[in-house]
C-alpha cells in the first residue's frame, strides 16, 4: 500500500471547492464507475460542453481525476489516491469530534444531577412574605 502523506492546506481546499457542487460530485462517481470521454460525460447534463469542461478542470486540479488523451478523445478516470487521501482526512475530523463528544459525556456523567433538597427556588417567594 502506498503511504498516504497528509493533504497541504492548498490541497484541502481544492478538494472541498470541487467537492462543492453536486454536478462535480456525479462526475467523480461516474468516473469512479469507469473511464468516461468527457464528451460521454457532457452528454448527461444539461449544460454547453464547455461547461462539464470546466467541472472537469476543477476536478483535475483537486487531483481527484485524471485525464488522458486518446487520439481525439479526453477520457477522465477517478484518482483512488487523492480520494483515499480525503476520506483519511474526514476520518481524522471524524475521530476528533467522537473523541470531543466522548470527553463531554463524561463531564455530564461527571456533573451530580439537581436533587430536591437543593431547591433553586427563590427564597423570598416562600409561605409568610
Amino acid at each position: 500500500m502506498v503511504a498516504q502523506r497528509e493533504l497541504s492546506d492548498a490541497e484541502v481546499d481544492r478538494v472541498f471547492h470541487a467537492l462543492a457542487t453536486s454536478t462535480r460530485r456525479d462526475i467523480l462517481r461516474r468516473t469512479i464507475e469507469r473511464e468516461q470521454s468527457v464528451s460521454t460525460l457532457a452528454s448527461e447534463y444539461e449544460m454547453s460542453f464547455a461547461a462539464v469542461q470546466k467541472h472537469v478542470a476543477v476536478l483535475e486540479a483537486a487531483n481527484l481525476i485524471v485525464k488522458r488523451a486518446e487520439g481525439r478523445e479526453r477520457l477522465v478516470r477517478a484518482n483512488p489516491e487523492m480520494i483515499a487521501r480525503a476520506r483519511a482526512l474526514l476520518a481524522r475530523y471524524e475521530e476528533l469530534w467522537r473523541s470531543r463528544i466522548a470527553r463531554l459525556d463524561e463531564l455530564l456523567a461527571e456533573t451530580p444531577a439537581p436533587t430536591a433538597d437543593n431547591s433553586t427556588e427563590d427564597p423570598r417567594t416562600e409561605e409568610g412574605d
